[in-house]
């Protein structure tokens, strides 16, 4: 792996991790384009925890307040301060956990088509779009989440293991659905990835392990510079820029994605 495919990856990672427009759809097409071997699982792994410390600076101090009521929550056997949402980054990462561990390996056997990435990319758009007008329409922005909300968020997350679906992008979707705010659905997606992310990067490490390959360290490095700047920014970028005119060019973006893929 060269500099320029270092460079281009590593931003990919950092600019589609947290949109909604599907990091695995880019991830296919850039390398198609331009006939790239594979970047190895150490580039992987350095990539995503680049992301995982991007998100965790950037929600830093809710973070640390999520941690303290969250332990509050359990000595006094009562719900106070954000601690709901704490529980719900918890609760909800395990319906995707259960689904990795049991269909992670049809997935890769079977889902990792371009096909199904462009139908993926499409039809999810699709229901960013729909989730986004419906929200409109009811004027409902619950700022506080309750238990169904967690349940139905964390089984929508499932579905990003379908390649092409965006884990953001379905997660946003199902918030706005059930009537949370953009703000609160933007903030519980982005904190429900600090486990999955977590999660992933260990099972990376594990393979990782279990390999023998040689690692340009100064590359990594660099990849990761790149990758946590640019997801840094992104984060900032987004919640800024759906604030303002919501999730339309994102949805513009996917059916445009799609199409790309299908004549791929």
């Amino acid at each position: 792996m060269d500099i320029f495919q270092t460079v281009i990856l590593a931003f990919i990672q950092g600019l589609t991790e947290f949109l909604p427009v599907s990091s695995s759809a880019h991830l296919v097409i850039f390398p198609k384009f331009f006939d790239w071997p594979d970047q190895g699982l150490a580039f992987d792994v350095v990539l995503h925890f680049a992301s995982l410390c991007a998100v965790i600076i950037y929600y830093r101090a809710s973070i640390v307040l999520l941690t303290q009521d969250f332990f509050s929550s359990i000595l006094t056997r009562k719900m106070q301060g954000d601690s709901v949402l704490a529980w719900g980054v918890l609760l909800g990462t395990i319906p995707v956990g259960l689904a990795g561990l049991f269909f992670n390996d049809y997935v890769e056997m079977n889902l990792r088509s371009f096909e199904v990435v462009a139908y993926a990319t499409i039809f999810f758009g699709l229901a960013l779009g729909l989730s986004d007008l419906v929200h409109r329409v009811r004027g409902i922005n619950r700022e506080v989440i309750g238990g169904s909300d967690i349940l139905i968020v964390g089984c929508a997350q499932a579905l990003a293991l379908i390649p092409g679906t965006s884990r953001a992008g379905i997660t946003i979707t199902a918030a706005l659905l059930i009537g949370l705010s953009r703000k609160l659905s933007i903030k519980f997606a982005f904190l429900l990835s600090i486990p999955v992310i977590t999660l992933a990067t260990i099972m990376k490490l594990f393979e990782l392990s279990n390999q023998s390959q040689q690692v340009d360290w100064i590359l990594l490095l660099f990849g990761f510079a790149i990758a946590f700047l640019t997801s840094y920014f992104t984060i900032v970028f987004f919640i800024k820029l759906v604030e303002r005119i919501g999730f339309l060019p994102f949805v513009v973006y996917r059916i445009f994605l799609g199409a790309l893929l299908f004549l791929i």
